[in-house]
């Protein structure tokens, strides 16, 4: 067994003592420290100051990175939705017109009792001849026949003058041709006041009614529609509105200046009309449906 002498017994005991005393000195609660814990606070403080500062400074390097690298993903998706959502307007646009003009159309044919309405659809207008022709895509397959009427929602354009199987030509009203006629009449607030459509005045950019009873009174802004006496325009048609009552040359009749209800520069969806109406046989007395699309009944000169 190793041997203590009395005299470092009493050295290491004192020893033991005084840390205990220590311990329980630095473990109670004071307000102030101690100078060696000064010393040693601030000397640590001191060192973990300066390691501490580059490495906030490198840390907050990458966090910035890191943040710019968010901004930039986050900025690039909302950019593409802004794509998205230019494009999603643009086809919400299209579609509120597609659905406003098929609104109209479809107005037009619970109108149309009288005829079965075909929609067709522009697909060819010549420069040359961009106010007299247009190109639809629906042809003889399609049931089409010359001579049938086209109308848009707002009103007479035109009728057919030429079918294939898969097109039809369509003559407009503002055509030169001076043997196109449309027989009219006048909505006037006593009597219905009849006339015929006979070209247009260019520097108008208006159709004129001609042949007017001189005897009848027409006024500015009454409207103008299609007679239906004839077979090939069915009745009460939208053409248009007066705008200037005058007289002919040789002031026997009254001839009126006409602005159109359909907007003729830009034309896209239409209708065909092809007229069926019930007519008496004279002979057997039963009433039979004659189709009378492809007849030229109306009045002299209207084809």
């Amino acid at each position: 067994m190793p041997h203590f002498s009395n005299k470092k017994l009493i050295v290491l005991l004192v020893s033991v003592i005084f840390l205990v005393a220590l311990i329980s000195f630095s473990l109670r609660d004071r307000q102030n420290a101690t100078f060696p814990e000064k010393i040693i606070k601030d000397t640590v403080g001191f060192a973990q100051g300066i390691v501490a500062k580059p490495t906030n400074y490198i840390t907050g390097i990458f966090d910035g990175i890191e943040s710019l690298l968010n901004t930039y993903e986050e900025n690039k998706r909302l950019k593409m939705r802004l794509e998205e959502f230019a494009v999603l307007q643009t086809k919400v646009h299209n579609l509120e017109k597609e659905n406003a003009n098929l609104r109209e159309l479809s107005d037009k044919e619970q109108s149309l009792l009288d005829y079965n309405p075909v929609h067709a659809t522009v697909i060819a207008r010549n420069p040359d001849q961009w106010e007299e022709k247009i190109i639809l895509n629906k042809g003889s397959k399609n049931g089409i026949e010359k001579n049938m009427a086209v109308m848009t929602a707002r009103g007479l354009i035109g009728k057919i003058i030429l079918v294939t199987p898969y097109t039809s030509e369509v003559e407009l009203l503002y055509t030169n041709n001076s043997n196109y006629r449309v027989s009219a009449l006048v909505q006037s607030g006593k009597e219905d006041i009849y006339g015929l459509i006979e070209g247009f005045d260019a520097e108008r950019n208006e159709l004129v009614l001609k042949r007017i009873d001189s005897s009848k009174k027409i006024e500015v802004g009454e409207k103008v529609v299609s007679s239906g006496l004839g077979g090939i325009f069915p009745k009460g048609i939208p053409i248009g509105e007066i705008t200037e009552v005058t007289t002919d040359d040789f002031g026997l009749t009254k001839m009126a200046f006409v602005k159109p209800s359909a907007d003729f520069s830009l034309l896209e969806e239409v209708i065909i009309a092809k007229r069926s109406i019930t007519s008496i046989d004279g002979l057997d007395g039963e009433g039979t449906n004659k189709d009378l699309s492809n007849k030229n009944t109306e009045p002299e000169g209207d084809e």
